[in-house]
């Protein structure tokens, strides 16, 4: 068991996380340090500040940055608690991209991503020595060019990691202990509901628990109905870094962390009695496995996000928060 399951998932978890991490901090360094001055000025609105933290949380491929970030900001009570609210319902929504990108199922060109990458990494950084006093357009040019190949780098490790993990399918179908539990589940999907939202508050990455459901989907060890109920609990669980990040802060970033969880459990809530529903509209889109527990996810975070915007303009929330407090030093800086 520890050979052929328990060490294949750390080593993929491991190349998971460090893919994760070098694609955010790439990413983080070339849009992060302006990201606290576009969320002060994109979200007027709050339908304007889902659509911005939507695309920011993409672009970075971290939610957590951009939570982190509103949190700051309503401490120092620079946005209203509605801006807020949409700004948290956005990054649900940005959370998606790598998940779909992961169901397309292209790991088998990671490796030769991953070299082209380096190799693109490698020849800018050269570049930019080389042009250190060169005119700030084409530093910058090149800067940028620098970390997105190194972006791209994590991207491939990413997929990477998921090809390794993919390699415990098999055993996995032989195990007592995951049968146990697939039959548990048929039973009720609150089961897998329980096993994703506790594996994400655990090691804090709902894509890491969401990959793991696509990748068990394709190779057909887990049914589709229960990888999305793991999904589903996966964005109940993140909420904990949320939470964490609030703790002994002023009270206009426990109103941010607040309403994460309220909003997430909210949209579980609405949407675990219709898993089946969920199900039938991704096996339209897509007959791969994999692809719909990925599609799935995007059509409860696009539909959980859009049936709770109209709340944030309730006039209870067109205030700013009472407390100020010094901005939240950005974890992006």
């Amino acid at each position: 068991m520890f050979r052929d399951v328990v060490l294949p998932l750390l080593y993929g978890l491991l190349i998971f996380f460090g893919g994760m991490k070098l694609m955010e901090t790439a990413l983080q360094r070339m849009a992060g340090p302006m990201l606290a001055g576009w969320l002060g000025r994109a979200t007027s609105a709050p339908w304007k500040g889902m659509a911005f933290s939507a695309g920011a949380t993409a672009l970075l491929q971290s939610s957590t940055a951009v939570t982190v970030l509103t949190i700051g900001l309503a401490n120092a009570r620079l946005i209203t608690y509605g801006r807020t609210l949409g700004i948290i319902l956005g990054t649900n929504i940005g959370t998606c991209l790598t998940t779909e990108l992961v169901g397309l199922q292209i790991g088998r060109v990671s490796l030769p991503l991953l070299t082209l990458s380096l190799t693109g990494w490698a020849v800018f950084v050269v570049l930019g020595e080389r042009n250190q006093f060169a005119p700030e357009r084409t530093r910058r040019t090149l800067f940028t060019m620098q970390y997105s190949f190194l972006a791209s780098a994590g991207f491939a490790l990413v997929m990477t990691g998921i090809q390794v993990m993919q390699s415990i399918a098999v055993p996995l179908r032989s195990m007592g202990v995951f049968q146990w539990f697939l039959d548990r589940s048929a039973d009720s999907l609150w089961w897998g509901f329980l096993a994703g939202a506790c594996l994400t508050a655990l090691i804090h990455s709902s894509a890491a628990v969401i990959s793991m459901a696509i990748t068990l989907a394709a190779t057909g060890v887990l049914p589709v109905e229960i990888g999305i109920a793991i999904v589903i609990g996966s964005n109940v669980g993140t909420c904990i870094t949320a939470v964490i990040a609030a703790a002994g802060g002023a009270s206009a970033g426990k109103f941010v962390a607040a309403s994460h969880v309220v909003l997430n459990i909210a949209g579980a809530l609405l949407f675990m009695p219709l898993i089946g529903q969920l199900h039938a509209a991704s096996a339209w889109l897509s007959a791969d496995n994999g692809a719909q527990i990925a599609h799935a996810q995007t059509l409860f975070n696009v539909t959980s996000s859009l049936l709770a915007l109209p709340f944030c303009y309730l006039p209870i929330w067109h205030k700013k928060p009472p407390v100020s407090t010094p901005v939240a030093k950005s974890p992006v800086a």
